[in-house]
């Protein structure tokens, strides 16, 4: 069984940074594509980033482009979400998804933590 545990939200103001963990348990996490996605208030769950297998290919949502970055420590089952530049519109609960493979493309298993809120003030 699949578990997902986010952490590492909080309130921060503009131009912040914080870094978000999420440590997966239930299946080989190597073998696996992770991703994270967000809701914001009023809003559906949307795509921020995703990284493959390996660790070698990464993508980006366009509106967090150059100021996120993931990263992943297989050792330790556990992706990473380095929030740097932060702005109000990056307020939001923040979930991570394992993959049903080793690349993005395949989709996600339907499974989610309680994810993690990050609230950036003006």
């Amino acid at each position: 069984q699949v578990q997902l545990i986010e952490s590492g939200g909080g309130l921060v103001q503009a131009g912040g940074s914080l870094r978000l963990s999420c440590v997966a348990s239930g299946r080989t996490f190597s073998n696996y594509a992770m991703a994270w996605f967000r809701r914001a208030p009023g809003k559906e769950r949307e795509f921020v980033s995703a990284i493959n297998w390996s660790g070698g290919t990464k993508y980006y949502a366009d509106s967090v482009k150059g100021r996120f970055t993931i990263s992943r420590d297989d050792a330790k089952k556990t992706v990473y979400l380095q929030m740097n530049s932060l702005k109000p519109e990056d307020t939001a609960v923040y979930y991570c998804a394992q993959g049903l493979g080793q690349l993005p493309s395949r989709g996600y298993l339907e499974v989610w933590g309680q994810g993690t809120l990050v609230t950036v003030s003006s």
